[in-house]
């Protein structure tokens, strides 16, 4: 049985339209998401970089990313996965500094 997808961060690349409420607004409503967290990580002439942080019970990272896709944007990494029974947070080591 694979572990639980309890949060994933992904780096999103996105149109100016839809502004950045609705955009996390679609995400947040999938339906294996509890929260989302959506920062404006960079705007540029055209599209806006976002940094999202979505956390659930089972994150279904195929539906998030499909979400992501119908609202105009797209995923450019996955820059953290936490699975398991629990969140683990990171911790910090001598290479971090």
């Amino acid at each position: 049985m694979t572990p639980p997808i309890r949060r994933v961060v992904l780096d999103v690349l996105k149109p100016y339209e839809p502004d950045i409420l609705e955009f996390t607004a679609a995400v947040a409503d999938c339906e294996s998401v509890d929260g989302v967290n959506a920062v404006l990580v960079e705007t540029d002439r055209e599209v806006q970089t976002l940094k999202l942080t979505i956390e659930g019970d089972d994150v279904d990272t195929d539906a998030v990313e499909g979400t992501v896709e119908t609202v105009g944007g797209s995923v450019h990494s996955i820059d953290q996965v936490v699975c398991g029974d629990r969140l683990v947070e990171q911790s910090g080591t001598p290479q971090d500094r």
